[in-house]
Protein backbone atom coordinates (compact mmCIF):
# COMPACT_ATOMS: atom_id res chain seq x y z
CA UNK A 1 0.00 0.00 0.00
CA UNK A 2 1.33 3.72 -1.08
CA UNK A 3 0.53 7.07 0.64
CA UNK A 4 0.73 10.63 -0.94
CA UNK A 5 2.30 13.29 0.78
CA UNK A 6 1.98 16.90 0.14
CA UNK A 7 5.48 18.67 -0.60
CA UNK A 8 5.05 22.28 -0.69
CA UNK A 9 7.16 25.57 -0.06
CA UNK A 10 8.64 24.16 -3.81
CA UNK A 11 11.38 26.32 -5.18
CA UNK A 12 9.76 27.50 -8.41
CA UNK A 13 12.49 25.98 -10.59
CA UNK A 14 12.12 22.58 -9.42
CA UNK A 15 11.26 19.88 -11.49
CA UNK A 16 8.97 16.40 -11.24
CA UNK A 17 12.84 14.56 -11.67
CA UNK A 18 13.79 16.83 -9.00
CA UNK A 19 11.44 15.97 -6.45
CA UNK A 20 11.61 12.60 -7.00
CA UNK A 21 15.29 12.30 -6.72
CA UNK A 22 15.14 14.53 -3.20
CA UNK A 23 12.33 11.90 -1.92
CA UNK A 24 13.97 9.24 -3.29
CA UNK A 25 16.69 9.41 -1.22
CA UNK A 26 14.84 8.53 1.76
CA UNK A 27 12.74 5.90 0.21
CA UNK A 28 11.38 4.71 -3.35
CA UNK A 29 9.06 6.81 -4.80
CA UNK A 30 6.08 5.20 -6.53
CA UNK A 31 4.77 8.67 -8.80
CA UNK A 32 5.46 12.43 -8.23
CA UNK A 33 4.02 15.59 -9.66
CA UNK A 34 5.08 18.57 -9.11
CA UNK A 35 1.85 21.37 -10.28
CA UNK A 36 2.20 23.36 -12.97
CA UNK A 37 0.32 26.62 -13.94
CA UNK A 38 -1.79 25.93 -17.17
CA UNK A 39 -0.98 28.90 -18.76
CA UNK A 40 2.63 29.17 -18.15
CA UNK A 41 4.21 25.80 -17.37
CA UNK A 42 5.86 27.10 -14.64
CA UNK A 43 5.57 25.18 -10.88
CA UNK A 44 3.09 26.62 -8.48
CA UNK A 45 4.99 25.74 -5.85
CA UNK A 46 4.07 22.36 -4.50
CA UNK A 47 3.52 18.86 -5.40
CA UNK A 48 2.90 15.65 -4.97
CA UNK A 49 4.62 12.40 -3.77
CA UNK A 50 3.87 9.12 -3.69
CA UNK A 51 5.57 7.08 -1.43
CA UNK A 52 5.26 2.98 0.43
CA UNK A 53 3.18 3.38 3.61
CA UNK A 54 5.95 2.40 5.95
CA UNK A 55 8.51 5.31 4.29
CA UNK A 56 6.03 8.30 5.23
CA UNK A 57 7.13 8.97 8.59
CA UNK A 58 10.75 8.61 7.46
CA UNK A 59 10.08 10.88 5.01
CA UNK A 60 8.25 13.82 6.73
CA UNK A 61 10.49 13.36 9.12
CA UNK A 62 13.97 14.07 7.26
CA UNK A 63 12.38 16.61 4.77
CA UNK A 64 9.94 18.22 6.45
CA UNK A 65 11.50 21.86 7.22
CA UNK A 66 14.46 21.41 5.33
CA UNK A 67 16.31 23.53 2.84
CA UNK A 68 16.10 23.67 -0.29
CA UNK A 69 17.46 26.72 -2.19
CA UNK A 70 16.83 28.73 0.57
CA UNK A 71 13.02 27.60 1.50
CA UNK A 72 11.84 25.54 4.13
CA UNK A 73 10.10 22.49 2.64
CA UNK A 74 6.49 21.69 3.59
CA UNK A 75 5.57 17.67 3.80
CA UNK A 76 2.77 16.42 5.14
CA UNK A 77 0.13 13.22 4.23
CA UNK A 78 -2.30 15.03 1.44
CA UNK A 79 -5.55 15.47 2.15
CA UNK A 80 -8.32 14.51 -0.04
CA UNK A 81 -9.24 17.44 -3.14
CA UNK A 82 -11.92 19.23 -2.03
CA UNK A 83 -15.26 19.40 -4.14
CA UNK A 84 -15.60 22.71 -6.09
CA UNK A 85 -18.80 24.08 -7.24
CA UNK A 86 -19.45 23.80 -11.40
CA UNK A 87 -18.37 27.13 -13.16
CA UNK A 88 -15.14 27.57 -11.78
CA UNK A 89 -16.07 30.41 -9.33
CA UNK A 90 -17.91 30.20 -6.48
CA UNK A 91 -21.51 31.73 -6.46
CA UNK A 92 -21.67 31.35 -9.81
CA UNK A 93 -23.17 34.53 -11.95
CA UNK A 94 -21.86 37.39 -13.28
CA UNK A 95 -19.37 37.87 -9.75
CA UNK A 96 -21.90 39.98 -7.60
CA UNK A 97 -22.95 42.44 -10.43
CA UNK A 98 -26.68 41.90 -10.13
CA UNK A 99 -28.18 43.90 -13.86
CA UNK A 100 -25.32 41.77 -15.81
CA UNK A 101 -23.27 44.94 -17.07
CA UNK A 102 -19.47 45.54 -16.47
CA UNK A 103 -17.85 48.28 -15.59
Amino acid sequence: MTKTLYVGNLPWTISTTDLGHAVGQHCEVVSCRVATDRESGRSRGFGFVEVPMDAVDNVITALNGADWEGRALTVTEARPREDRPAGGRPGGGNGGNRRGRRF
